[in-house]
């Protein structure tokens, strides 16, 4: 069941931050556990492919066993992190910040994490898990949100995001209505702004995560014109792969990991960057401020940093590795993961990050907790 957190207020200054305990200093023996909230297909133990399996070479090194709570959505995540009882999360850019200035998650002493000086250079200390100077996580895995499309219906690839936001005959002479699908969470706003952005470039929107109020009554009025077409709200990923291949679900946005599977069951899919350019996500693995296992946590973050499994998960998720040294390592399946999956379309991707009163681009914007409710109106037909 999707779960809306309680919401927390962005607009504190990095000073409050104080209050959370110092980073850990040296690490000591492990626990023997370590319990992490995680997208699904992130911590693969073989299970699915034997040719994928990450933690269990991590328990037999460390003692550490791995046990993992899925979640379907960045606002899942926070729920979870809010009653505890985690030691990790893989947060994505529009949650880190929330669990930092709610005092979820506490600051990671990088010494202790050698691995970090192998990130990529974009990633390290980027604004969705730095504040003040102090990192507060270490990057996982990035990635667009992709345009995911039926070949049998689109001969070439969709050039817009249109066919999922305006009612419209597709290539096969059919409407559209009841065969596109949207994401199932607030952040999902932004990519309806980025196609104004485009379309309506006299709403001057230079953001699509700082909308001031015209720009946002705009948003909202295409995304009700949306709830008119749409098949479903998806968040399961295993949800969305069935309904394409049963549902007859014709485009929608997506994830690397989906079409990836897909492909692998030989079905007719494919996946597109159209031309106004994609939001995407870029994790963090972010230490709960009440870690019970933070030895087991430190050595995950300095494991999960290594060129193999992060070549091996960007394989199997469809995502980028965030170490540039797992481009060049051989994958389970042998493909070339960076090229296949745009590790140089960085710039390109518009990460998500959580939306707050005071914004650069314009001064005051429209924050996450009035998307987050009128989100959920949207998706109820209101």
């Amino acid at each position: 069941m999707r779960a809306i957190p309680q919401l927390i207020g962005l607009t504190l200054a990095a000073t409050t931050l104080t209050a959370i305990a110092a980073p850990l200093s040296q690490i000591g023996k492990g626990e023997g556990r370590l319990d992490i909230i995680a997208w699904p297909g992130y911590l693969e133990r073989g299970e699915s492919d034997k040719s994928y399996d990450w933690v269990t070479p991590f328990e037999k090194a460390t003692g550490c066993k791995v046990n993992v709570k899925t979640a379907a959505t960045s606002d899942e995540m926070v729920s979870l992190m809010n009653k505890g009882g985690y030691d990790l999360v893989t947060a994505s850019g529009d949650a880190s910040l929330r669990l930092v200035y709610g005092k979820k998650v506490q600051p990671i002493n990088l010494a202790l994490i050698p691995s970090y000086k192998q990130i990529d250079k974009r990633l390290q200390g980027a604004p969705w898990y730095t504040v003040a100077g102090q990192s507060y996580g270490v990057p996982y895995q990035w990635g667009p949100n992709v345009l995911m499309y039926n070949t049998k219906i689109f001969k070439t690839p969709p050039a817009s995001w249109a066919v999922v936001f305006e009612p419209q005959n597709l290539p096969d002479g059919k409407p559209n209505k009841g065969r596109i699908q949207a994401y199932d969470g607030p952040i999902y706003i932004a990519d309806a702004a980025l196609y104004l952005k485009s379309k309506r470039p006299d709403l001057g929107i230079k953001d699509p995560y700082e909308l001031n109020d015209k720009q946002y009554a705009e948003v909202i009025k295409l995304l009700k014109q949306q709830n008119t077409l749409k098949h479903r709200y998806w968040h399961d990923a295993t949800v969305q792969m069935s309904d394409f291949k049963n549902e007859g679900v014709a485009a929608s946005g997506s994830w690397g990991y989906q079409v990836n599977a897909l492909k692998a069951e030989k079905q007719p899919i494919a996946s597109t960057i159209p031309k106004e350019g994609v939001t995407g996500w870029a994790d963090t693995t972010m230490l709960h401020a009440d870690a019970k296992h933070p030895s087991c946590a430190y050595q995950w973050m300095e494991y999960s940093l290594n060129p193999k499994l992060q070549s091996a998960l960007a394989e199997w998720f469809g995502s980028n590795p965030v170490t540039p040294a797992a481009c060049k390592e051989k994958t389970p399946g042998g493909s070339d993961v960076c090229k296949t999956n745009g590790f140089e379309r960085f710039d390109k991707v518009h990460f998500w990050k959580t939306p707050q009163a005071k914004c650069a681009s314009q001064g005051s914007c429209v924050p996450y907790s009035t998307w987050t409710r009128d989100y959920i109106g949207v998706m109820g037909g209101k």
